[in-house]
């Protein structure tokens, strides 16, 4: 009963105010008329009478206003932030016409340009909570404990040097209990350590690998150790004759 009610009496100030203007269409009547229209949630007849309005008088700042906000319900954003810019310009703290334009800015992920207009509004009033809850949203706050990425060190970039040398020959070493092979991929002998069931980690050209307790089983492993680390010497004394042949003294 009370939303008819309601209805009722807002369609009887509309045909007042309708009245009253079509009595003096020149006059600024058209702005009561056209809240009325917004309050019955009818934009469109608000936007065409303030529309006519505003070609009796351009750059009337409340008329552009309520203009930008009747086009903002009627999902027409872009008519509607023309308008309110131009608004701005004329009043640049107008806190209606940034009101709607922090919402049309945050719609369009305009995040800088929302905050600028939260921003207005605050200044004027610093509890104002619509534009304080929608500026907290847009604000991204900065990460903390973010760590730096850094290049390589020194150490890492001379031995990315040295793994692309062909001229380092492959070596063992005993530390700590520890039998350490370093391999040379070009030279073959960690593919052949592979096959022999240790593990890789492709990332590395060159590899230490580590054989725990060397005590067990040691003199096999020891023993196909020397036969590999003979026979990628071969292999690369082999290839070094093949690309230099001696050559024969002159008689």
């Amino acid at each position: 009963m009370a939303s008819g009610s309601k209805k009722t009496n807002n369609a009887a100030e509309i045909d007042r105010l309708a009245l009253a203007f079509a009595k003096e269409p020149g006059s600024k009547a058209f702005i009561p008329l056209a809240e009325e229209y917004g309050k019955a949630a009818m934009w469109e007849e608000a936007a065409a009478v303030l529309e006519d309005g505003l070609k009796t008088y351009p750059g009337f700042i409340t008329a552009m206003v309520a203009l930008g906000r009747a086009y903002d319900h009627m999902n027409q954003p872009v008519k509607a932030q023309a308008i309110l810019e131009e608004a701005i310009k004329l009043s640049p703290e107008n806190l209606r016409a940034h009101r709607t334009l922090a919402k049309l800015y945050a719609a369009q992920g305009a995040n800088d340009a929302a905050i600028q207009s939260c921003n207005v509004i605050l200044a004027l009033h610093p509890q104002d909570q619509e534009a304080l809850a929608l500026r907290a949203g847009l604000e991204v706050p900065l990460e903390s404990g973010a760590t730096k990425t850094e290049g390589p060190t020194p150490e890492q970039r001379s031995n990315a040097g040295a793994s692309g040398s062909g001229s380092r020959e492959p070596r063992a070493s005993a530390k700590g209990g520890t039998l350490l092979v370093t391999a040379n991929e070009a030279d073959g002998l960690h593919s052949d350590l592979i096959s022999q069931g240790e593990t890789s980690t492709h990332s590395r050209p060159r590899e230490v690998l580590g054989l725990e307790n060397p005590q067990r089983g040691s003199s096999s492993v020891v023993l196909k150790l020397e036969q590999w680390l003979r026979s990628v010497q071969a292999r690369r004394r082999d290839s070094q004759h093949s690309l230099h042949p001696p050559t024969k003294a002159s008689t």
